[in-house]
């Protein structure tokens, strides 16, 4: 044991001191920086923006119970889709409770949504599926003051409604810029989830430009969204709405981390035509559309993938007047690029009816620009669809197939020219047998091989010949038909063959 005099103590703790004391003082600014980097305080905020988030109910007549009904149908359809559970009463869904139910002919309680003021004389912004087929909407304030609502129109492509009711001087929540968000923000949600009424949840940003759609580019969110949230504000920390609570990504008919929201500046663009007329008008140029590949972009030549590739045109269209056809790559639409196909209906969707626009197309290595007069797009519009005759048609000049298949794995034959005619081709050969990598691609007996490459296939002959002088190391493009539809499929040859 050694014994130290209280000098030497001393003396000890002042060199300790002077050695740790940079590192003690680091630590109480981390410390100090710590308490001052607050998580954000939205208290502020939800007294500000509850006063304008209102509480939707819906009520229906009671119908005959015999049977399913197309609303009944549509319900199902309804639940199973955006709360990924049976409708109640359905099998395997909750049994809804059978004392008390009204008698034929009278309203009951049909559904409870959310919605938010946008203009002070009472227009009310929500989902169109909250009020689809609704017979009555009433709809609650939080100061517990209720309204009839009429409903001035809805839109179920992009499920945006846009109701009134008769007040005035009521609260109204401001509209903010949904393009500007960014991923990683927080945001909040205010709505009445199983009826529990003026609700929030908080969370952030997950992802923008989410294509779960036609219409719209979703905003993706971990903000808690449950039923009944659907219709209700998404809203920026500067109180601002930037979209409508819309959808759940669920396995158990509850929240799961993953929702979804409207972008509001594409809700104010349909809310104001539904304000002006009642519906939405869009436009359509009549083409099936896909994606475009990185393995399709590099053996066209396109450098990268990008565009919206052409499968099908719709027979005496607007885009077979411009001349576009199955297999082409429409690049850009009025000027605009189009990095990917969802965006091409978009664009198409917001031109006015009558407008010439022009585009520009890749075809066979090369651009084109083409003019297209854009078509109101009818609602439930059913595009009639070509088929493809099962007997095949001959000829006595057609050439014999080939005794074994080539490098793609293909047999082909030629076609005849009331065959061309029926199928609304100008040339191509059709698949007799499948084998190795066209049969690994998904190419099957029946279908038609319109191009390969850059190059329009007019007989079995001259495709047999191009097959062999492809490069083995590279993948070919071929252009496949197969009912109404085009579609571009890429094949490395086989070295054996």
């Amino acid at each position: 044991m050694i014994s130290k005099s209280p000098a030497l103590v001393r003396t000890m703790v002042m060199a300790a001191m002077l050695v740790l004391g940079p590192a003690v003082a680091q630590m109480g600014h981390a410390q100090a920086a710590a308490s001052n980097y607050n998580l954000p305080d939205f208290t502020d905020l939800v007294e500000k923006a509850s006063p304008a988030v209102v509480n939707i109910r819906t009520t229906e007549r009671i119908r005959s119970r015999g049977g399913n009904s197309p609303e009944d149908d549509e319900m199902a359809e309804f639940f199973r889709r955006f709360f990924g559970v049976p409708m109640p009463g359905a099998p395997g869904g909750p049994t809804p409770p059978r004392r008390g139910q009204p008698p034929q002919g009278e309203e009951q309680s049909r559904g409870v949504g959310s919605g938010f003021i946008i203009s002070q004389d009472g227009y009310v912004m929500t989902n169109a599926h909250v009020v689809a087929d609704a017979e009555t909407i009433y709809v609650t304030l939080p100061d517990k003051r209720e309204f009839k609502a009429k409903l001035i129109g809805s839109d179920r492509r992009t499920d945006v409604a846009l109701i009134k009711v008769e007040a005035s001087n009521l609260p109204r929540l401001p509209l903010g810029d949904s393009d500007k968000i960014r991923p990683g923000e927080w945001v909040l949600a205010i709505g009445s989830p199983f009826g529990l009424d003026n609700s929030v949840t908080a969370g952030i940003v997950s992802a923008k430009g989410r294509d779960t759609g036609d219409y719209l580019p979703f905003i993706q969110t971990d903000v808690a969204v449950n039923p009944g949230n659907s219709g209700g504000p998404l809203i920026n920390l500067r109180g601002e709405v930037i979209g409508i609570n819309s959808q759940i990504y669920s396995r158990s008919g509850g929240y799961m981390g993953i929702s979804f929201a409207i972008p509001i500046d594409e809700a104010m663009r349909v809310s104001e035509q539904l304000k002006a007329s009642g519906k939405v008008t869009r436009g359509r140029i009549a083409v099936a559309i896909g994606d475009v590949t990185k393995e399709v972009a590099d053996s066209l030549g396109l450098g990268r993938a990008r565009g919206a590739l052409v499968g099908s045109v719709e027979p005496g269209g607007p885009a077979e007047k411009a001349g576009i056809e199955a297999g082409d790559i429409i690049l850009k639409f009025n000027g605009r690029d189009i990095e990917k196909a969802s965006d091409l209906p978009r664009m198409v969707g917001d031109t006015k009816p009558g407008t010439r626009v022009p585009l520009q197309v890749w075809r066979k290595g090369q651009t084109r620009d083409v003019s297209v007069t854009v078509t109101e797009l009818e609602p439930d519009n059913a595009r009639a669809v070509a088929r493809r005759g099962d007997k095949r048609g001959g000829s006595a000049d057609e050439a014999a197939p080939a005794a074994k298949p080539n490098a793609l794995g293909l047999i082909v034959t030629d076609i005849a020219e009331t065959k061309l005619k029926e199928l609304k081709v100008k040339s191509g050969v059709e698949v007799e047998a499948a084998d190795g990598p066209a049969a690994r691609a998904g190419i099957r007996p029946g279908d038609i091989i319109l191009r390969l490459g850059d190059a329009d296939v007019t007989n079995a002959r001259q495709f047999n010949d191009m097959v062999k002088a492809l490069d083995k190391n590279k993948m070919a493009a071929v252009f496949v038909r197969r009912g109404d539809a085009t579609q571009v499929l890429t094949l490395r040859p086989s070295q054996a063959r």
